[in-house]
């Protein structure tokens, strides 16, 4: 019932590899949709809002599930004291590296016409005041900088559910979510009551980091809930078992989702004030998030656990991919979007450049030199086993 031994699951590298390459594209994307980044093209496009919204809704969430299995797996050979090393220096480190050295150009080229070149702009990070009123932000390192706490609050229930007194606890939630309506309806529910409990309070669009207690644990919930999902192989084996029902379900909250969301767009027009669509929208967004991923791991754990030649090379560079791409996109955008091209032409000039910019930089900078691997989050080489390399993924 408890997978305690060291188990790789190629279906969630594979699927966390789709993830960040979904980021990659999405981030690209706001350069050219409507709602406000840190740069932007001249021209914006409404039909980047129709993929985009949806995508907003489960990519990270998706991320955070993979992170909660990953964990779960990490603490199978550690005792506590390695685990929370392990996590600072996966995590922690690569993440005061990047508030210091990879963030600050994204707000150099948002606000690059106020400075006399990069030197001048730089001196102002270390004033640490806070974005976006100074120069010292953390960005897309957010997520970093959660997963660090997520991981460090979680280790007692971790401790727990890794143990033999978690055995009836783990029965019971097997019991609970193996059906297709317990494993769609339960985690939606704590999700939900999370938020009704903590957004008057915390709304999310102020998107205060360190005070957006509604936000926080938004994520938190995904992150549990991949742990508990990883603890019972039963439980594990039921999701993919049942992602039929899951992809229906999934698709049919799609209609309530968009209807809102087009309502708010004046495409079309609901019967209903604004407060009650607006709350329709914020219910079935938090449906669609947690629909869309347990769907997506039903269907990668069918289809995608199997192993392949090029996976492990994916797997230990997505991590300082993901630490490099925004900054690269916005350097990169900042350039391309001067261009008298199209919408179209930019987007995939700027995805594709950062792609094989971000990959440039891992072969020549980061993956030969200890020195930057560590600041990256990866593992010494010359601690390279099978095992470690396997285990250098985003987690």
């Amino acid at each position: 019932m408890n997978p305690t031994a060291f188990e790789r699951r190629y279906d969630l590298d594979w699927l966390r590899f789709i993830a960040i390459i979904i980021l990659l594209f999405f981030h690209t994307g706001m350069l050219f949709n409507p709602w406000d980044w840190h740069i932007k093209n001249s021209e914006t496009s409404e039909s980047f809002r129709y993929w985009m919204i949806w995508l907003h809704f489960w990519r990270m969430p998706l991320l955070l599930f993979i992170s909660g299995a990953g964990t779960y797996m990490a603490l199978s050979k550690r005792s506590a004291g390695q685990y929370a090393g392990e996590r600072f220096k996966r995590l922690f480190i690569p993440l005061a590296f990047g508030m210091f050295v990879v963030v600050p150009p994204q707000i150099y080229f948002e606000h690059i016409s106020e400075y006399d070149g990069y030197l001048d702009f730089y001196k102002t990070v270390f004033n640490f005041i806070p974005y976006p009123e100074g120069s010292f932000s953390w960005h897309h390192l957010w997520f970093i900088a959660y997963l660090f706490v997520f991981s460090m609050i979680a280790l007692p229930f971790l401790l727990y559910l890794r143990s033999e007194k978690s055995a009836a606890f783990r029965n019971r939630v097997t019991r609970v979510l193996s059906s297709p309506a317990g494993i769609l309806f339960v985690p939606f529910f704590i999700i939900l009551l999370t938020q009704v409990l903590l957004r008057p309070y915390f709304p999310e669009e102020t998107h205060a980091l360190l005070d957006d207690w509604g936000f926080f644990t938004f994520y938190f919930c995904f992150f549990l809930f991949g742990m508990i999902c990883y603890s019972s192989t039963t439980l594990w084996k039921s999701i993919g078992q049942n992602r039929k029902p899951l992809l229906v379900a999934s698709i049919f909250l799609l209609i309530p989702f968009y209807a809102a969301y087009f309502h708010f767009r004046e495409i079309i027009t609901l019967p209903w004030d604004v407060d009650t669509v607006e709350t329709i929208f914020d219910v079935a967004a938090i449906f669609v998030s947690w629909s869309t991923v347990i769907t997506v791991i039903a269907f990668g754990q069918h289809y995608l656990n199997r192993p392949h030649p090029w996976l492990q090379h994916f797997n230990e560079g997505l991590y300082p991919f993901y630490i490099l791409h925004q900054t690269v996109i916005i350097a990169i955008g900042y350039y391309v979007c001067q261009l008298p091209w199209g919408i179209f032409a930019k987007f995939w000039m700027v995805s594709l450049l950062t792609l094989a910019s971000c990959v440039g930089f891992y072969f020549l900078i980061i993956h030969p030199f200890n020195v930057a691997r560590v600041l990256f989050g990866m593992k010494p080489r010359k601690a390279g086993s099978a095992r470690q390399k396997a285990e250098s993924s985003l987690v």
